[in-house]
């Protein structure tokens, strides 16, 4: 890159950085909406085999971010967003030829149709334009977020968190040595290299308008930060205080399987469950059974009167538990007076995330599916399923919460916009 580019120490003139990697990214993205299928998939082709031939360095650097984080007294769950192993970083390539081998959905006509007077009408998928993302702790979000942004024919600007910064210019120049064997720019995905939350600032207020949208990914100190800042269109992603609900129809054998998986397999990612509710007709069969399988399994529960006579290792839940996303092995517990109960309690308490029914009767779980108002609903299946790349996108840039444009995993489909195409035969208006 041309753009004059510091040390990851912050030093030097935060806005001319800035400025700078704002220009060449919009030169890039020029670039990549013009560039062909073929061209792109290349470049993804030889990033996932740079990852794979960098892994020993990309585990050093996690290696450095880790003690860091530990020397700061970093929590375990924060730690397991942070770290990478070889199982997680085969992840990241394996992730990346997934990206690969979707269809491209630039130049994709979505609709078409012929007015009266024989013009033809098409909508197609075009780029976005330069996307910054703004992320913490995941060194995984800087391939998931630039490789997407490049399938959708994007520039991405990647400011990673501090907690991550070695480990992300490990991977980022996996990237690099992808875009330069397909002959694309470096400048198609730049990383911020700088830990000065300036950086930050400079990308909100939209960098002299070169960044078209802004996606943030982390918590909700971070979010609230870019909405109250940004200067541009941001795709919101939320805290996920996710509920699972067992109705009074709901197996108990399926219950406990999914409940167990859907709070304990990954404490720290954003579609674990961090509320149960039981409804009050199952109490008696079901309660106490799932509040054992978690209290056994190493889960904290925080519990409302009903949740606490059944076990004496329940806390007493505050009003506070029922809107917290712990990212950790701890869940609120309640029980409820039925599917009613249980959405209302929802759409008071939740996020707008991601929540699921545990059900054997259809017509609550399609009530369930109908009326809670969130970006992922579920029905007899963990919420962990809260992923882009089980969603079949193969990544994502995180969950959209918000109503517009995007909600849901953001994938590449998710990064286009689009434009009308008219053909004519000389048709004037009268």
């Amino acid at each position: 890159m041309t753009a004059p580019l510091k040390s990851i120490d912050g030093t030097g003139d935060i806005s001319v950085l800035m400025a700078g990697i704002g220009r060449e990214a919009r030169a890039a993205a020029r670039v990549l909406a013009l560039t062909p299928a073929e061209q792109k998939d290349r470049a993804l082709t030889a990033m996932a085999a740079a990852v794979r031939a960098r892994k020993a360095a990309i585990l050093a650097a996690n290696a450095e971010d880790i003690a860091e984080a530990k020397a700061g007294g970093a929590a375990k769950a924060y730690l397991d967003r942070l770290a990478l192993n070889e199982a997680r970083v085969e992840g990241v390539a394996a992730g990346i030829e997934v990206v690969a081998a979707l269809k491209d959905p630039v130049g994709q006509v979505t609709e078409a149709w012929t007015r009266p007077n024989g013009m033809r009408v098409e909508r197609v998928r075009v780029p976005l334009g330069v996307i910054g993302i703004i992320y913490e702790s995941r060194p995984n979000v800087t391939a998931d977020a630039g490789v997407l942004c490049l399938k959708a024919g994007n520039a991405a600007i990647l400011r990673g968190g501090s907690d991550s910064a070695r480990s992300s210019r490990a991977i980022h120049a996996a990237l690099e040595e992808g875009l330069r064997a397909a002959g694309l720019p470096e400048a198609a995905i730049s990383l911020v290299p700088t830990r000065d939350r300036a950086a930050v600032g400079e990308m909100l207020a939209g960098l002299d308008g070169n960044i078209d949208v802004i996606v943030p990914r982390g918590g909700k100190g971070l979010v609230a930060r870019v909405q109250a800042e940004a200067r541009v269109p941001v795709f919101a992603h939320l805290d996920g205080n996710v509920h699972v609900y067992i109705d009074k129809a709901a197996s108990l054998d399926m219950a406990k399987t999914i409940v167990l998986n859907a709070k304990m397999r990954r404490t720290g990612v954003c579609g674990a469950a961090e509320t149960l509710l039981v409804d009050r007709a199952c109490a008696a069969t079901h309660l106490k059974p799932l509040i054992e399988m978690l209290l056994d399994a190493g889960c904290e529960i925080r519990g409302d009167k009903a949740v606490q006579a059944v076990d004496n290792r329940v806390k007493p839940a505050s009003e506070e538990d029922w809107s917290t996303e712990y990212l950790d092995a701890i869940i609120a517990a309640k029980v409820v007076d039925g599917i009613d109960d249980a959405i209302a309690h929802i759409e008071r308490y939740g996020s707008h995330h991601t929540d699921a029914i545990i059900t054997d009767d259809q017509a609550a779980a399609d009530k369930f599916l109908a009326q809670v108002d969130s970006a992922i609903v579920l029905h007899n299946a963990s919420t962990q399923f809260a992923d882009g790349g089980e969603f079949g996108f193969g990544a994502e840039i995180g969950i959209a919460t918000g109503r517009l444009h995007a909600r849901g995993p953001v994938g590449a489909e998710q990064l286009t916009t689009f434009k009308y195409r008219i053909r004519g035969t000389g048709q004037i208006r009268p």
